[in-house]
């Protein structure tokens, strides 16, 4: 019965048990595109990732819906409530548009905030568990083809680069809650895009 267990061993992606699987794959995606994190920067919720993988960054601020100790800008994506346009030469959006209902206009208003020439880097989620709280919603998932389809309708499809992370054996074992350190690191390196875990957008404008 194992095997087969209707209960997962962590509730919250395995935030109680080590380094979740999904945030393997952003830390990933965030190292590999250090170039492109500079300047004035944008990052939701704090700014650690800008202060973990930016380089050159001049100015860092923080977007936030409500106050909070790191927020500098009180605004709201979905309705562009707030949010400047043609500002930052980068901005981090991971783990944020599963959880905004009218996702297009947030990535609308995202993708304004930008200067000419500025980069979006953006994380979201493909097969996971609910991450739903008092604070948002979550309302959706993705596939490859739904993100680049919904992307290219804001900018020239040649400007947006999306790639996905995941294979069955690292599927399970997120869904399940276990942490990096719990599966073996072998499996982490392994696509296989009919299990999509994570999804990673560079998009420039």
């Amino acid at each position: 019965m194992n095997n087969h267990s209707i209960r997962p061993k962590s509730r919250n992606f395995g935030f109680d048990r080590g380094k979740p699987i999904d945030r393997y794959y952003i830390e990933q995606f965030l190292e590999n595109n250090r170039s492109e994190i500079k300047g004035h920067v944008l990052e939701i919720g704090d700014n650690y990732y800008t202060r973990t993988y930016g380089s050159a960054v001049t100015n860092s601020d923080v977007l936030n819906l409500i106050p909070s100790p790191d927020a500098t800008i009180l605004g709201n994506l979905a309705t562009g409530e707030n949010i400047p346009e043609d500002v930052f030469d980068c901005i981090i959006l991971t783990q944020v548009i599963h959880v905004i209902y009218d996702i297009k206009a947030a990535l609308k208003n995202t993708l304004k905030a930008l200067k000419p020439g500025g980069t979006l880097l953006l994380t979201t989620t493909g097969l996971s568990q609910s991450c739903r709280t008092d604070f948002h919603g979550d309302y959706w998932r993705f596939t490859d083809t739904s993100l680049k389809m919904m992307l290219s309708e804001l900018v020239d499809e040649e400007k947006i680069e999306v790639e996905v992370f995941g294979n069955v054996g690292v599927a399970k074992a997120f869904l399940d809650g276990l942490a990096v350190h719990e599966i073996p690191e072998a499996i982490l390196g392994i696509k296989d895009d009919h299990y999509q875990i994570i999804l990673t957008g560079v998009v420039r404008k």
